[in-house]
């Protein structure tokens, strides 16, 4: 339920949010944003639109599932950037907007003319938000970059996996989705310098997809730093924190128990109806227990292959022991705690009706954000809104772009 004098959509309505380039993480960018209601006005290139449309083998009705939440609460117009006209209608969008937000590879608007100094002329208050592989300064910013090398050289991905083994990736792409989120950050970072804090002015939002995946690394940078360390993959545990990992269950099931402050694991020895354990010199401690690893962790195993998942899940929760199930997609959709909390939204596509998306993070107890509506699949389904709307273009006009293939 809205709160009383919150407005239509979200903490962000009001906000235009001019979105330029395709794929993953500058769309994700304006996927959050959009979330939390501001309006986002997608550009894509007439006849050549964002590929993420078709990404993805599995198929409903014949339609990627990835487009239409990717692209929920977002108005489609269609603009060629290349043309002169094109880059003329862009300007005046600038105009009417607060951040412009792109992913391109750094030089792209440049070489359009549409660089940061060309759309603050028109606009002194635009944020420019520019997501990129390495950020646009530096001797690799002419790189292309996609997700799999910015977690592989932002450090993340040698850490993740098993000792003496290859670097697995995860099967998504996270370096887009830290680096929309830090993009989604600094655009509000931005905002507020420029209308609380009295700035004025717009800025230049640079994320850098290796740099997003790199801010992930926690204490790895000061322990090599000062003492040399450098921290490789350790399987399904933290090396010296334990118990901490996965262990599996009677049933087959794999649940992990992370007990590693000494309140907690005294817990875990009394669920397990092990005290004694608590008290032994060797997991008496933190240091201690992490000595003793892997004996510890193979007490817990032990234990937890004589039960069910569903029991050691009860019996460890109810004793205030931190731990639950490794789930499929499968388990979560049965999960109460994401119905409970509008994690599993049903959405309405115009062409194949209703379907369940991801909910919306983070939630706000004043202004929540909601799904407004799904993705359109019209190329271009906002023209006439935007163009004609907005910037006042007559249908005579709107058919004359239409035709000289600048929207």
């Amino acid at each position: 339920m809205k709160a009383a004098g919150a407005p239509d959509g979200g903490p962000l309505a009001g906000l235009r949010v001019i979105e330029l380039g395709t794929l993953l993480a500058g769309p994700f960018t304006g996927r959050l944003l959009g979330d939390l209601g501001a309006e986002i006005v997608k550009v894509e290139a007439p006849g050549k639109p964002d590929p993420i449309r078709e990404w993805g083998k599995a198929r409903y009705e014949g339609r990627s599932l990835w487009w239409p939440v990717q692209s929920r609460n977002k108005k489609c117009i269609t603009l060629n950037l290349r043309e002169p006209r094109g880059q003329e209608l862009l300007l005046r969008l600038v105009e009417h907007a607060d951040v412009v937000t792109e992913n391109f590879r750094p030089g792209t608007l440049e070489r359009w003319g549409l660089g940061y100094d060309r759309l603050s002329e028109v606009n002194p208050r635009v944020i420019l938000a520019r997501v990129s592989g390495y950020g646009q300064t530096g001797p690799y910013a002419q790189r292309a970059g996609f997700a799999s090398v910015s977690e592989a050289m932002g450090g993340i991905r040698y850490l993740n996996g098993f000792p003496d083994q290859p670097p697995p990736r995860m099967h998504l792409s996270l370096g887009d989705s830290l680096a929309g989120m830090f993009a989604a950050q600094g655009i509000l970072a931005a905002i507020y310098w420029r209308d609380v804090a009295g700035g004025g002015l717009g800025q230049v939002v640079d994320v850098s997809l290796m740099e997003a995946a790199f801010a992930m690394l926690e204490s790895t940078v000061p322990e090599y730093d000062r003492l040399g360390i450098v921290r490789g993959p350790q399987g399904t545990n933290l090396k010296g924190i334990a118990p901490s990992n996965i262990f599996k269950s009677r049933d087959d099931k794999w649940i992990v128990i992370a007990a590693n402050a000494d309140n907690v694991f005294r817990r875990l020895c009394e669920a397990m109806e092990r005290p004694e354990l608590a008290d032994d010199e060797r997991f008496a401690t933190h240091l201690a227990r992490g000595d003793n690893q892997d004996e510890i962790e193979g007490v817990v195993a032990d234990w937890a292959r004589e039960r069910d998942a569903a029991e050691i899940d009860r019996v460890l929760n109810e004793a205030g022991v931190i731990c639950g199930p490794i789930y499929t997609i499968a388990d979560i959709f049965e999960d109460p705690q994401f119905r409970a909390r509008e994690m599993l939204l049903e959405h309405h596509d115009p062409e194949f009706g209703s379907y369940i998306g991801p909910g919306i993070v983070p939630k706000l107890t004043r202004t929540p954000g909601s799904v407004r509506w799904s993705a359109t699949w019209e190329e271009g389904s906002h023209n006439d809104e935007i163009y004609g709307g907005l910037l006042g273009l007559d249908e005579d006009a709107r058919t004359s772009l239409r035709e000289a293939g600048v929207i």
